[in-house]
């Protein structure tokens, strides 16, 4: 067996890089799945808010319906979320009020987006009630993260 001998510049000639087209390709291929990924990974955090607002009114909802249980009513818009919190003094006043209240925590519940959620009784279409939090935006209507978020949708 017969050893060849390789020059260096053999080799160089025989070693074949990535052209300029190539190479464009690859970063125009990376920069369309980063505009597609970006946007889902920073929409998150709105989704999370979204899924809390509505975890919070289902435990909101089960406040209420034992607050109706207790007292025979659900609490007038008036005497709002509080309600849940500490005995109102405002007609109705509950007779059989539990004691410590129906939510653990002492202040006003607040959406995610840190604003109080609006409670009104009795609710449009012959609802009892009706639980909003008005989304990121803070004010009635929008789209997206700035839509109103309802108890009974």
């Amino acid at each position: 067996m017969q050893k060849r001998k390789i020059s260096i510049a053999d080799a160089k000639k025989n070693q074949r890089g990535f052209s300029l087209i190539e190479l464009m390709i690859v970063i125009v291929i990376l920069g369309l799945l980063a505009s597609m990924l970006v946007p889902k990974i920073m929409d998150r955090p709105n989704e999370a808010r979204v899924t809390k607002a509505q975890m919070d009114m289902k435990a909101l909802d089960s406040a209420l319906k034992l607050y109706k249980l207790d007292t025979g009513r659900y609490p007038s818009t008036e005497q709002g979320l509080s309600a849940l919190i500490t005995k109102p003094e405002t007609r109705p006043v509950p007779r059989n009020y539990r004691k410590g209240g129906y939510l653990d925590s002492n202040t006003a519940p607040v959406d995610p987006w840190g604003y109080e959620y609006i409670y009104r009784s009795p609710g449009e279409d012959g609802r009892p009630y009706e639980l909003i939090s008005l989304g990121a935006d803070g004010m009635e209507g929008g789209e997206d993260y700035d839509a109103d978020i309802k108890s009974w949708e």
